[in-house]
């Protein structure tokens, strides 16, 4: 077999497959968290902390004094606004895979609890010469 055919038959895989949907969603999803975090959440924590930016909170390393843009002035920094930002980021994204697992585990517990269809108990020693019986019987009408 050859290291193509390998590879394709590798990659044709179901786990694969959904591995990659789940990263390429992920990747998106990340997107929506960061925008939520960037865009409308560090600017009510921003207001509630009397107008403070995260993003701009830093401590210059080096010699200059900046008020912001550090970074692109091209100052060494400790960006620890940045820092808390991302971890803000981390438990947003945690607690959705936490409320996700958490329904999933629920839907799953559900199917376990459904209770499969019983069999029907096999026929009595009685029954059964009933039948054989009636079948001799009706094999004898004919």
């Amino acid at each position: 077999m050859s290291f193509i055919s390998e590879f394709k038959e590798f990659a044709m895989k179901g786990n694969v497959m959904d591995m990659a949907i789940g990263v390429i969603i992920g990747g998106a999803f990340g997107k929506i968290v960061s925008s939520l975090v960037d865009d409308v959440l560090m600017p009510l924590v921003g207001k509630l902390t009397g107008g403070v930016n995260f993003a701009d909170l830093f401590v210059t390393l080096g010699d200059g004094e900046f008020k912001s843009l550090a970074k692109e002035a091209g100052a060494a920094v400790l960006a620890y606004g940045q820092f808390i930002q991302n971890i803000v980021d981390f438990l947003i994204v945690a607690f959705c895979i936490f409320l996700m697992l958490k329904a999933i585990n629920k839907l799953n517990r559900k199917k376990e609890e459904i209770p499969a269809p019983a069999e029907e108990p096999a026929p009595s020693k009685e029954e059964v010469l009933l039948t054989e019986i009636r079948d001799l019987l009706k094999d004898k009408k004919d």
